[in-house]
């Protein structure tokens, strides 16, 4: 590597992230969805490394491409299995935290009360059906929230 890219990626680990966000954005061309620093340093500092020593050669990139192609990665269940286990009948337990179907939930939030009914195949909120209390909670906060904690459910429940 040549002193010029060292010093660049020597000076880079001194930046804040706001900084490293802005060099992001100048040398992919995009906005980076991390705000993690560290993370921001090494890939501006694999890109500098990239323009200025060259990239992957074009026989790595069509060896990444053939294992990548090799890899089984599934992110849901087929849907035959959906379709088998409704015919055995077999449900997802109900979580032990949540109390019967029909128990209104109630919350105060900013001044705001806060009232989700559990329903028997998720909750309902202001007329509207969700599938999880956490999802009234970003929806009520504009944040992500683990539902049980925020409306107050413990393990003790049964």
């Amino acid at each position: 590597m040549n002193d010029s890219v060292r010093t660049e990626i020597e000076t880079l680990r001194k930046e804040r992230t706001k900084a490293l966000k802005a060099r992001y954005r100048e040398l992919f061309g995009e906005e980076s969805h991390s705000s993690n620093h560290a993370h921001l340093f090494r890939r501006i500092a694999w890109r500098l490394q990239a323009l200025a020593e060259g990239d992957l050669s074009e026989r790595a990139r069509h060896r990444a491409v053939e294992l990548a192609v090799d890899v089984d990665i599934r992110l849901r269940a087929p849907r035959q299995f959906w379709g088998e286990l409704a015919q055995t009948g077999q449900t997802a337990s109900r979580d032990h935290r949540l109390p019967p179907v029909g128990t209104v939930l109630m919350r105060e939030f900013q001044g705001r009360s806060i009232r989700a009914k559990v329903l028997a195949d998720g909750f309902q909120y202001e007329g509207r059906r969700y599938e999880s209390l956490s999802s009234i909670a970003l929806k009520v906060t504009g944040t992500r929230w683990n539902g049980f904690t925020f409306f107050g459910l413990r393990k003790e429940l049964s």
